[in-house]
């Protein structure tokens, strides 16, 4: 749980860069890319981690700047890159402008459970790494490249003049 706001911006900063980087990638023609059919494309994965900003920290009473929930899916990967970071920036900004380190230990209802804003702070950024996870391997699918996010991808390899690891 996050107990300052410099250790939350801190790694915010960081996160969501790493998401940052995987929506850059992202095209058009991929978002339609998924497992099976039953299961979210890439463009629902990587809009829910955009409209989940709003979603998560709007429950707290934070209010910025961010396409909502419910908002509809757009057929634009730059768009929900562009989305990311306009949302991703406001959020950080509201943060800091709004919220103290004290503000981190009040409590609000987080589906149907009481989660101090530090734990909230925290699921968000965890809640950003398992979707990024996920996209990893759509975007595999998918035939566009993956960009290292805790250590180099395929591709980052042969860009620092090495060879992938054996699998």
């Amino acid at each position: 749980m996050f107990t300052t706001i410099k250790a939350f911006e801190e790694t915010w900063q960081r996160e969501s860069g790493l998401t940052q980087a995987i929506l850059d990638v992202l095209t058009d023609q991929s978002l339609s890319q998924a497992v099976t059919s039953q299961n979210r494309t890439l463009g629902r994965v990587a809009w829910h981690l955009v409209t989940s900003l709003h979603e998560m920290l709007s429950r707290t009473g934070l209010d910025f700047d961010a396409p909502h929930h419910d908002a509809p899916l757009p057929d634009s990967a730059e768009f929900i890159a562009q989305s990311y970071k306009k949302a991703s920036s406001a959020l950080l900004q509201a943060i800091s402008e709004k919220w103290t380190d004290s503000s981190l230990q009040e409590k609000n209802d987080m589906y149907g459970e009481q989660w101090r804003n530090g734990a909230t702070l925290t699921v968000l950024v965890y809640h950003q790494i398992h979707h990024r996870g996920q996209m990893t391997v759509l975007m595999r699918q998918a035939g566009l490249p993956v960009p290292g996010i805790y250590g180099p991808s395929l591709e980052d390899w042969s860009t620092m003049g090495m060879e992938p690891p054996e699998i």
